[in-house]
């Protein structure tokens, strides 16, 4: 009796991985997030060199956390449901990689691959495609993670997925400036077309996504549904009904774990925080830093005086250069960060960690505002010297702390909230949350420009001031959130051992 007791216990049981071993099971997302930071850094030169208006811009923005919004439930409900000879979730890894590879190899040629539709138009279907097929991929990896590593590895391997994340987008980040500065390809582009260093750094990011996945996927045999801790598969519901199965989801929906739904409070705060960042960086150091005038960046304005003048245009071309570097270097930070993240965690537990990672942030982008020197000075970078303001340079404190609260965003959420899931609907689950990291980008594309304009006077500066406080905000929510009692005293056995 004993003995069938102890094999079945054994067959529940997570068996510990090695190192290399849990960097294989996320080796594939540092290829995803290269191309997301392409994505994130050109898509809108892309879309501006194809014809867009910096007022349609604006929407463009929306299109990832719609997708995100839209695919990630149905694909984490799906593979809760599939096993075949590739396994559970690397089909939809493999699936999403193959996908986004077509989308980048063929948006940046949209001008010469168009006949009966606008270039412009088919740039925006291949950035919803890319946008679909991350998202295709987002949410099998983090599933993939829950489902593999045991409870108290669980720090360590989404550590080390956030540090993958993270080399991932300091690539991805400076590939274009890299191929200007150091091979030489041409950065402008002619009107109606692309710049040859974006194209060429889109074929490199499908090239670098897909053998990253390829690894992942070749490199990680699944458990099968049954096994190590795995619930066996409902094959009764793959014939369930649309309507039974939308009824399912929202019932799933209702019914979601307390710690989820406290943490949900947290990623809205965090990722509120984060879309401000990404879209108003450039104005806001263009006009902080570089001196250039709020009306530089209004379109009516624009249209009276008809051509920008050089010095204008040079310093806003700068500015958005260097837009690039620091965002590569907090996501350096972040990697940097989540080495160290897991063994803080086991130390002083994850909702602390978490905080204090958002108070970081959250310090980091309030004191963006206290850097305002304007004298110019010679920055060696290592492939190229690039003269800009002093101010520009102390930039790189506070990505420190952005760095620091990007690393926890990707890691301690799913930490804490993966031991709170039902392992028979962790996919689908993990899906659902996706739902708090695409509503708060969502309605900060809506409201962030209205209340730029209307409450700021488009001092852009100020905006990225509301992104510091709502992500102290989000520090002090963690403080809210009750996290599973048996993964934490797993964490605390397996530290004892």
């Amino acid at each position: 009796m004993s003995d069938t007791s102890n094999q079945n216990q054994q067959k529940q049981q997570k068996p510990r991985l090695s190192f290399w071993q849990i960097w294989n099971v996320s080796f594939g997302f540092l290829g995803v997030q290269f191309g997301f930071a392409l994505q994130n850094a050109n898509a809108s030169r892309i879309l501006s060199d194809l014809g867009a208006d910096l007022h349609s811009l604006s929407l463009f923005w929306l299109v990832a956390p719609i997708m995100g919004l839209i695919i990630q439930p149905i694909v984490g409900s799906a593979s809760d449901k599939t096993w075949n000879r590739l396994g559970r979730r690397n089909p939809y890894i493999l699936a999403g990689g193959f996908a986004a590879a077509v989308g980048m190899l063929l948006m940046p040629n949209s001008a010469t691959l168009t006949s009966f539709i606008t270039p412009l138009f088919f740039g925006a279907m291949m950035l919803a495609l890319m946008d679909a097929s991350f998202n295709l991929a987002f949410q099998p990896f983090r599933a993939l993670v829950s489902d593999m590593v045991p409870a108290e590895q669980r720090n360590i391997g989404y550590s080390i997925q956030s540090f993958l994340i993270n080399i991932g987008a300091v690539f991805g980040s400076i590939l274009p400036f890299v191929l200007t500065n150091v091979i030489g390809l041409e950065n402008t582009a002619s009107t109606g077309q692309v710049a040859p260093s974006v194209i060429w750094a889109f074929y490199i990011g499908a090239t670098v996504m897909l053998g990253s996945v390829l690894w992942t996927v070749l490199r990680t045999k699944e458990y099968q549904p049954g096994t190590n801790g795995l619930a066996e598969l409902d094959d009764n519901k793959t014939t369930q009904s649309l309507g039974s199965k939308l009824a399912e989801f929202f019932s799933l929906v209702k019914t979601m774990p307390t710690t989820m739904k406290q943490l949900a409070v947290v990623q809205f705060f965090s990722w509120f925080a984060l879309f401000i960042m990404w879209v108003y960086t450039m104005p806001a150091i263009a006009q902080h830093i570089w001196g250039i005038d709020a009306k530089w960046f209004d379109p009516t304005y624009l249209e009276t005086v008809g051509t920008i003048p050089e010095h204008i245009a040079k310093a806003k071309g700068t500015a958005g250069d260097w837009v690039g570097i620091i965002f590569a270097a907090y996501s350096l930070f972040a990697a940097i960060a989540s080495i160290f993240m897991a063994k803080v965690a086991n130390k002083i537990g994850r909702k602390l960690t978490y905080s204090l990672s958002l108070l970081a942030g959250g310090i980091g982008y309030l004191s963006i505002m206290l850097v305002h020197n304007p004298e110019l000075t010679l920055v060696n970078l290592g492939i190229t010297q690039i003269s800009v303001p002093q101010g520009a340079v102390s930039l790189f404190l506070p990505m420190v702390g952005v760095g620091m609260a990007w690393a926890a965003i990707l890691a301690m959420p799913y930490a804490i909230l993966a031991g709170s899931l039902p392992v028979k609907q962790t996919g689908v689950y993990m899906g659902i949350f996706n739902f708090t990291i695409a509503a708060p980008q969502i309605i900060s594309g809506i409201f962030a420009g209205w209340i730029l304009t209307a409450i700021f006077d488009n001092q852009a500066i100020y905006i990225i001031m509301l992104a510091g406080i709502s992500m102290m905000l989000g520090a002090i929510a963690v403080y809210f959130v009750k996290e599973d009692t048996e993964q934490a005293i797993g964490t605390e056995k397996a530290m004892s051992v």
